[in-house]
């Protein structure tokens, strides 16, 4: 279940009035506003080429120790590797080279200032450094900031690192590639990549609940129908049958089981189960919960299921 998923799906299981719903509502729109853009980015990229061998990888995510990171696209080449990330962000954008600082001034005049994309990617230019020295991969390394929304306007850019918007990111790239060394010797790509994807780490995002400060006895029970979206599928026969619109999934209380692992914990009990998807027979849960992949923990009634990593 991706990050926007399962915002809107808690979301859901909110009152209007809680005190959390507008700034989770802003963090729905900005998380989806970002993959909107490395989609962007990612057709963007199918006008770039060079007769030299290249590779580009997307979503990337590795880890040295307990130090991890998350880029959205690395390109490698035979004379270098470039990180890019894409920034969704609109506005007026301006970098403060005296102070540091990164802000935007949006359409209604206010200005906020946000975190410095800047600093962002020297961190993962520094990490893969490091990484490449690890794995005795000779390539320099460089980045490009890519900035998404169709309505920004740049009125100050930053030293020292390389800032476009998406309609300029093949020129820039191909710019970066000029500006490396000669080809790095005994260069093998295709070994890089693998290497990469298969150390690849998957952030862990902790429960939402936890991570927001929302007390899980706040989230309305209930299993959400596929029709409606409306919570509160009653149990029958073996099937779950909406009591608003009267549609029937045999399956319902799978996306169910997701949610209280994205929400609440990855651990869960016949008991909480039923309390989260809102029905009363332990022996109905017995037999859902023993059928899903599961690793499963104590006997009887102190049994408990946990996610398996």
């Amino acid at each position: 279940m991706s990050q926007a998923e399962a915002l809107a799906l808690l979301l859901t299981r909110l009152s209007p009035q809680h005190p959390q719903r507008q700034f989770l509502e802003q963090q729905l729109s900005w998380t989806t506003a970002g993959k909107r853009g490395e989609e962007r980015i990612r057709r963007k990229f199918n006008e770039f080429y060079m007769e030299e061998d290249f590779r580009i990888l997307w979503d990337v995510n590795l880890k040295i120790g307990t130090w991890s990171v998350q880029m959205d696209g690395l390109l490698l080449t035979e004379k270098g590797a470039i990180i890019i990330e894409s920034k969704n962000i609109s506005g007026q954008l301006h970098f403060d080279e005296k102070t540091g600082e990164f802000s935007r001034v949006n359409l209604a005049g206010e200005r906020s200032v946000m975190e410095n994309p800047k600093i962002q990617l020297r961190k993962h230019i520094r990490f893969l450094t490091h990484y490449f020295k690890m794995k005795k991969i000779n390539l320099p390394i460089s980045g490009l900031i890519v900035f998404t929304a169709k309505d920004c306007e740049f009125i100050s850019k930053p030293q020292g690192v390389y800032v476009c918007k998406t309609y300029q990111m093949i020129e820039y790239l191909l710019r970066i590639l000029q500006a490396f060394p000669l080809e790095a010797e005994n260069c093998k790509l295709a070994k890089i990549q693998k290497l990469i994807l298969t150390n690849q780490t998957p952030y862990e995002q902790p429960p939402l609940c936890s991570y927001y400060f929302i007390d899980p006895k706040e989230l309305q029970s209930g299993v959400q129908c596929d029709s409606c979206q409306s919570l509160g599928m009653l149990r029958l026969n073996k099937n779950w049958m909406c009591k608003n619109c009267g549609f029937r999934n045999p399956s319902a209380h799978l996306l169910a089981i997701q949610e209280y692992f994205s929400f609440v914990e990855t651990t869960i009990t016949n008991q909480k189960f039923r309390e989260f998807c809102g029905f009363e027979s332990r022996s109905v849960a017995t037999r859902m919960l023993s059928q899903l992949d599961l690793n499963r923990v104590g006997e009887s009634k102190a049994r408990s299921y946990h996610l398996r990593k």
